[in-house]
């Protein structure tokens, strides 16, 4: 595997390649860079080839990191976020996108309005249904979206999902078209796109393309990136 800056380039260029092909301009796609489990040093070389949006799992790693490299460019909270620790959450990142609850939502909202801002988030949908995963079934989004309306300190701005484990890129294909006719009929019904373009995040290192092809503007890839993890 090549060096983290080699390794972005070639990123970059999949996502251009596959946006193109679906008829996408690639600037509407994000490259979220995940660094769980990566040192600050390889984050940095990241960084330092133009690199600004990461991905943490763990708020007291992510606490570290930011506290070393700063909190240039933007982090986003892509790990089950407990509310006990929604505080922390609400201090550290730019988005939290696992948002699957209200009482998540709440916690959020108390300390934002607290430190005055505002933050984005993200619907987090369970759309393989699998016990052992995060996130709200697709029957109950609606719900949860029309609930997140109440708190003025959140900025609803999208949904994102982790499909079921496939060896095949391609199987993972139906659960993100799912999750995006979801958030057209979502936005159809006024609970998404208050605040700019709907966001998607959805598709890792094995399968972010195909996430591409059916409408990711945020794709969330670290072993490409890093290689595997320590």
């Amino acid at each position: 595997m090549g060096s983290v800056v080699e390794n972005l380039a070639e990123v970059r260029t999949r996502i251009v390649v596959a946006a193109t092909r679906s008829g996408r301009e690639p600037e509407t796609v994000q490259l979220v860079a995940v660094s769980k489990h990566q040192p600050v040093e390889a984050i940095r070389q990241a960084m330092e080839a133009g690199q600004m949006l990461f991905g943490e799992n763990y708020l007291q790693e992510a606490q570290e990191k930011i506290g070393q490299l700063g909190a240039r460019g933007g982090w986003h909270c892509i790990g089950h976020v407990q509310s006990n620790k929604a505080r922390l959450a609400a201090e550290l990142f730019q988005c939290v996108e696992t948002v699957d609850r209200v009482k998540l939502a709440a916690a959020l909202d108390k300390r934002l309005t607290e430190l005055g801002r505002r933050m984005d988030v993200l619907v987090q949908v369970n759309v393989g249904g699998e016990a052992q995963k995060s996130g709200v079934n697709p029957q109950e989004a609606a719900a949860l979206c029309e609930a997140l309306q109440q708190f003025p300190m959140l900025r609803l701005r999208g949904l994102m999902t982790m499909p079921p484990w496939q060896e095949d890129p391609e199987a993972s294909r139906p659960y993100f078209r799912q999750l995006r006719l979801l958030a057209e009929k979502l936005a159809a019904a006024g609970l998404l796109g208050q605040h700019g373009p709907v966001m998607l995040s959805m598709g890792m290192s094995a399968d972010f393309e195909v996430a591409i092809e059916e409408g990711a503007t945020l794709v969330r890839v670290g072993t490409a990136l890093f290689g595997e993890r320590l």
